[in-house]
């Protein structure tokens, strides 16, 4: 498989890239619900939009009414995501929640898909439980009560948990805590009784919560796959979602660098164009490369997954450990090149280091992603 896209994906590269230019781009969206200090951190109309546009339900199936695209294809959305900073639930809703509830039943299908595909609805993952990514110990319990489940326990940093419809929760109905089996995903709806949600803006100005869940009662129609066996959705849900958020991160990545060789063609320093300094030139040279490098293995990672190939988990790891070092540089070398303004909130370079750090963390970070591909490749 070619390490770029093809003719319908190219088309799609240019019709998200001048969406997310014009509609989302980081005046418009980022710094106005910032500044304002919206509950939601992001724009429920251009949600509406993006629903339009037909990107809200591209990982749905045509026969549950949306696109039935890949990985790939969802990976260019969101690297014009990331390159404009774009405050969406996309990566959530359209990649994790939809990816789960390609396990569901038919009634929880046709409960949730809908709103999501006509942009009425906002999902969020409760998953981990503590302040790192460790999705191999799940605390959170889920007993038997009546025909269906009670759920209690606690959720860390679950984005747009406050404003989402639905929560795709993990929680244990067998066995001890860091066991592998024994897990069971759920869709609890926003207006369950005994769910409480403390807000936090995180670093980036997105909204996250922490979620407690206090004998929270769901039925059996609930669960989403087999009761014990959620391990396997659960894993599907996360590699679709690391993949997903190292896509967002080369757009990160290549946002900060396209702004920062524009300001080395600009800026002039002792009488000519600070882009013309060999050193610069190196750097950005070398910079370059790199986000090259970190797009290349995450395309390889999406086409991986879509072909549902055995070696799809160990790349997705390579890629989210490799995105986070590109896009770490990335933010670093646009905020010393640019200076001392480039420590200002005037300047967008400094909001590009604040999502990379958001986005390092979310699902997992480098050094979490190198220790797996390690244990994955057998060392």
């Amino acid at each position: 498989m070619p390490l770029y896209h093809d003719e319908d994906q190219a088309m799609l590269a240019d019709t998200a890239r001048g969406f997310m230019a014009d509609e989302g781009n980081i005046a418009k969206q980022l710094r106005h619900w910032r500044d304002r200090n919206c509950k939601d951190g992001f724009g429920h109309g251009l949600w509406k939009q993006m629903a339009e546009m037909g990107f809200t339900g591209m990982l749905v199936s045509e026969d549950d009414g949306g696109l039935g695209m890949g990985h790939v294809e969802a990976g260019i959305v969101l690297e014009e995501i990331g390159r404009n900073l774009t405050p969406s639930p996309f990566l959530t809703s359209s990649v994790l929640a939809a990816t789960a509830l390609k396990h569901g039943s038919s009634d929880l299908k046709g409960r949730y898909l809908p709103g999501l595909i006509e942009g009425d609805s906002v999902f969020a993952v409760a998953i981990d439980e503590t302040a790192k990514h460790r999705p191999d110990r799940i605390t959170t319990r889920a007993e038997k009560s009546g025909n269906g489940f009670r759920l209690s326990g606690s959720k860390s940093f679950v984005i747009h948990g406050a404003s989402a419809d639905m929560l795709v929760v993990a929680a244990r109905t067998s066995g001890a805590d860091d066991d592998v089996d024994g897990i069971t995903l759920f869709a609890v709806p926003r207006d369950a009784a005994n769910m409480s949600h403390d807000p936090v803006r995180l670093v980036d100005s997105s909204m996250a919560t922490h979620t407690r869940f206090d004998g929270v009662e769901i039925d059996g129609g609930a669960v989403i796959g087999e009761v014990d066996g959620g391990r396997e959705v659960l894993n599907a849900m996360l590699a679709a979602g690391r993949v997903g958020a190292a896509a967002e991160g080369v757009g990160v990545a290549s946002g900060a660098m396209d702004m920062t060789i524009d300001y080395l063609k600009q800026r002039k320093q002792f009488g000519q164009l600070i882009g013309e300094f060999q050193a610069l030139q190196h750097r950005a040279a070398h910079l370059y490369s790199e986000v090259e490098i970190a797009r290349a293995v995450t395309i390889k990672a999406q086409q991986l997954l879509d072909a549902e190939a055995g070696s799809a988990d160990l790349m997705t790891s390579v890629a989210k450990a490799k995105v986070a070092k590109a896009a770490g540089l990335a933010v670093k070398e646009g905020v010393q090149m640019h200076g001392g303004i480039g420590m200002t909130d005037e300047y967008d370079i400094g909001l590009y280091m604040k999502r990379d750090r958001a986005l390092q963390e979310f699902l997992g970070d480098a050094y979490f992603h190198a220790n797996r591909v390690a244990e994955l490749s057998g060392y």
